[in-house]
């Protein structure tokens, strides 16, 4: 999966239980903090996180994923694509049937998104039947969370989900989770934060809608028939020629119930030569990639609302193309009941212009009227910035990282600094204050010798002398530490009575400072405590 699930999943976390939740889930499923929006991830992730979190709020695992339904929805409105999804119908079918559509457009940016298949149907009670085939099993609750977001966010209606049939079906691409939910509408409602004000807007521009709809309906301006009744005039015989049809759809083809070509257009014969033949079997030449369904005639028309996309088989292309990329057709599926043949009207698949010259092709080989041309050069732009998105969200990343690691080491620092002088002197120094002298009643200094010191580095290697004053003055540490004693640590030796420095003698001088003192002068009065010799 894309990191934008994840990412997505991470954000519910967060926005519904807060930030330790979040850390709590990602140590207990051992994944990382961020994901990059463009960058696939294996699907154990997404599984992991899913796992856990129901482990953790003791959760069913339905109720989980209907959740993040419901909030993926949200985000992907948050995320830009608000103006998408509502143009993919005028109510929940319309919609629902075009999500196949909606998921091979974003194919041509997210190349590796291995997206579900969906079907929809009408019963004569008004419910749905929803068909959703997925490779992945398990996360079918996502999809009532989904439908019910958006029933009632663009529809205005609420609806009842239920799943009626659970199978797996075993297809060409293997098997596959193939869910059915019955879906029931209830009647349209609005939200109670809608103000009296927009209400009456929205009346008026109503009456105003009626008004002059009523007038545009009434009369047929031309005829002065009434429009509501409006059926196509088909002409007797069909006003082209063969050849100009086979040019100007370069990439279609026709073929009967047994799977046998019975026309292609001009630019997929050059491509696949074998078409040429009269009755040659489609199934030889080309492979189902979308939807995953086995190549038969009932297969094909049970999804005849979807798009189709189909692959070139490489044992079966000229040697020329042995070396490129396989081509893809992406088109529409069209039922000829009167010649009960098939109509494949489709385009080439192509992402950017780097694909089409892999593929040795040229625009000029897609026809002019075909938006395939626009497609391309859009995507190609859409391409470039999801890069450039993708490396500033890497930037991002490394700057937080490296955030993470100077607060690490400022820490180190302030922790060092504090072991030397007390902590408001130090902190005082930090912000450039100056650090006034005082004067203190008592006063304890501790002299430590280690014997025979010299002797032990002569035979001891310096890692394990490091080892072991590091352990001595740990040890001094935690005294201090425990009776509030302030810490000076000097090095140093007493010779004929006066100080002299010498590293092979460590002494600590501790001072019990009052709290309210800013300073760390000695007094002269005299000190109490004596030498300690440590062994």
């Amino acid at each position: 999966m894309y990191g934008f699930i994840n990412t997505c999943l991470k954000s519910l976390v967060i926005d519904r239980f807060g930030e330790e939740t979040w850390d709590k889930l990602r140590d207990a499923a051992r994944v990382q903090d961020t994901f990059m929006t463009y960058e696939v991830y294996t699907d154990n992730i997404t599984m992991q996180l899913v796992t856990e979190a129901c482990k953790m709020l003791e959760l069913e695992r339905s109720v989980v994923l209907g959740q993040f339904g419901e909030y993926f929805f949200e985000f992907c409105k948050r995320a830009g694509y608000d103006h998408m999804l509502r143009t993919l119908g005028g109510n929940l079918f319309e919609f629902m049937e075009n999500l196949d559509a909606l998921h091979g457009y974003l194919s041509l940016s997210y190349k590796e998104m291995n997206a579900p298949s969906f079907r929809v149907e009408k019963n004569n009670d008004g419910s749905l039947l929803l068909h959703y085939y997925s490779d992945r099993r398990g996360l079918c609750h996502i999809v009532p969370g989904i439908i019910r977001a958006v029933a009632k966010d663009f529809f205005n209606s609420k609806i009842k989900m239920e799943i009626v049939n659970q199978i797996e079906e075993v297809e060409r691409m293997g098997k596959k989770e193939h869910i059915v939910f019955l879906i029931t509408q209830g009647p349209a409602f609005f939200d109670k934060d809608i103000s009296e004000r927009s209400l009456q807007k929205k009346s008026l521009n109503h009456v105003e809608k009626y008004h002059w709809g009523t007038v545009r309906n009434s009369v047929h301006p031309e005829e002065g028939k009434t429009s509501k009744g409006f059926e196509p005039v088909y002409p007797d015989s069909l006003c082209i020629d063969l050849k100009t049809f086979c040019n100007a759809f370069p990439f279609h083809i026709v073929f009967d119930e047994e799977l046998q070509v019975r026309q292609a257009g001009v630019t997929v014969q050059r491509i696949v030569p074998g078409l040429q033949t009269r009755c040659s079997q489609l199934d030889q030449y080309f492979t189902i990639q979308h939807p995953q369904v086995t190549f038969n005639i009932c297969s094909i028309r049970k999804f005849i609302n979807s798009h189709f996309v189909l692959r070139t088989q490489r044992d079966r292309m000229p040697i020329a193309w042995k070396e490129r990329p396989m081509l893809e057709l992406r088109g529409q599926m069209l039922w000829m009941h009167p010649l009960r043949c098939m109509l494949y009207l489709a385009s080439p698949l192509l992402r950017s212009l780097q694909e089409l010259e892999e593929h040795c092709m040229h625009l000029s080989d897609i026809a002019p009227h075909d938006a395939t041309r626009d497609l391309i050069l859009l995507n190609q732009q859409r391409l470039a910035e999801m890069e450039l998105s993708n490396q500033l969200e890497r930037k991002k990343e490394e700057l937080h990282q490296l955030s993470k690691h100077l607060e690490e080491e400022k820490k180190k620092t302030e922790n060092l600094l504090y072991a030397m002088l007390p902590k408001h002197v130090a902190n005082q120094l930090k912000e450039g204050k100056r650090v006034e002298a005082g004067e203190f009643e008592e006063c304890t200094i501790l002299f430590s010798d280690v014997v025979t010191f010299t002797n032990i580095c002569s035979e001891c290697e310096p890692i394990q002398i490091v080892s072991m004053l590091n352990s001595m003055y740990l040890k001094f540490d935690r005294l201090t530490t425990v009776h509030s004693v302030y810490k000076v640590e000097t090095i140093g030796m007493l010779k004929n009575g006066r100080w002299c420095p010498n590293p092979n003698v460590y002494h600590l001088a501790c001072a019990n400072f009052p709290r309210n003192d800013h300073s760390c002068k000695r007094s002269h009065k005299p000190m109490t405590g004596g030498p300690i010799r440590v062994f």
